[in-house]
């Protein structure tokens, strides 16, 4: 009985805070509690992915109205088409499930479960970890296995470095598209403006490619998601650059330096923040020419040390990754006592 009052003491604790919890916390401090959910249990496989819905969509129209037959302005016409209807739909969704749901008791419980599977802390980890083991124990073969789940270049004739450095690539650019642009965009435009976000970003991995098939279709999400990035990811690479002075052996200055010097180098205008900061702070060359399945990207180098990355460095970037995650939720934490204080 004492065991019961104590918990339900406990659970009370957020109302002499002024916390309702029928009724829900405000934004950013949904946003952190998501945040520490993600960062705890990452995203539990027996939860529908909102990504993977969005990814059936997307295939869904691609199939439908992206045919050769059509002209190219023909089927930039039809990816505005398939844009509109995509994050029109998601946006709307997340605005239904903020409003109606989170009018009810407890249905805030529903924009914090889509939250934290919206941000991908602590699975970008678990893939990297995936990655260093399967090096270790399995020896390239298992690496290029592992690493193919990650990247999107060809994977066959990478060898042990090749495999760190995608994974380290990898890691750093999905700090930015994963983490830091959708904390932006959710406290800039709330669940809608998460829901879309992460509709034009699944696009773009999707048809955004610069291929025969894709060239027209997927520009209009291409040049998109290049615009609702932009500004997140000059944030991350300024996170990656002051997370760099709290891990061993990082060059926070160096980092500054090479995101400065490098970043306009890399084809994506907002890739390279982020990995250019990773090369700097680790003391690395990153990107260079890249397999795909449409031959061998012509891309600079990023950074102008070694290009031969180990484990050891995938640790570092890990180590890298982790804190600068620590210093975004500190943000959301720092806006949210702001807003309090208004």
């Amino acid at each position: 009985m004492e065991f019961a009052q104590d918990i339900w003491g406990i659970w009370q604790l957020p109302a002499l805070a002024g916390l309702d919890w029928a009724a829900g916390p405000g934004g950013a401090i949904m946003l952190l509690l998501a945040l520490g959910i993600d960062w705890l249990i990452g995203d539990p496989r027996w939860l529908p992915h909102p990504v993977r819905l969005m990814g059936g969509v997307t295939a869904f129209l691609d199939a439908r109205l992206n045919r050769a037959k059509r002209s190219a302005g023909e089927r930039v016409v039809r990816g505005l088409l398939a844009v509109i209807a995509v994050v029109g739909v998601f946006a709307l969704a997340g605005w239904a499930v903020a409003n109606y749901l989170g009018a009810l008791p407890y249905g805030w419980l529903a924009e914090l479960a889509l939250i934290s599977l919206l941000v991908a802390q602590r699975g970008m980890i678990s893939h990297t970890l995936r990655v260093i083991r399967a090096l270790r124990h399995d020896g390239v073969a298992g690496g290029r296995q592992a690493v193919a789940r990650i990247v999107g270049r060809e994977t066959k004739d990478l060898d042990e470095h090749g495999i760190a450095r995608a994974a380290i690539e990898s890691c750093a650019e999905s700090y930015s598209d994963g983490i830091v642009a959708p904390i932006f965009w959710y406290l800039l435009l709330g669940l809608p403006g998460l829901m879309a976000y992460k509709a034009v970003n699944t696009m773009d991995s999707m048809i955004g490619h610069k291929s025969e098939r894709y060239a027209a279709f997927g520009m209009v999400a291409a040049r998109l998601d290049d615009a609702l990035n932009w500004l997140p990811a000059r944030l991350a690479g300024l996170l990656i650059v002051s997370a760099a002075f709290f891990v061993p052996h990082a060059a926070p200055f160096k980092s500054f330096r090479t995101m400065l010097r490098d970043a306009g180098k890399h084809a994506s205008p907002n890739a390279g923040w982020p990995e250019a900061a990773s090369a700097g702070a680790l003391d690395l060359a990153l990107i260079g020419p890249v397999r795909y399945a449409g031959g061998v990207s012509k891309a600079a180098w990023l950074g102008d040390r070694r290009a031969r990355a180990t484990i050891t460095d995938m640790r570092r970037m890990l180590a890298l990754f982790a804190i600068a995650c620590f210093l975004a939720s500190a943000l959301v934490a720092l806006i949210a006592l702001l807003l309090q204080a208004l």
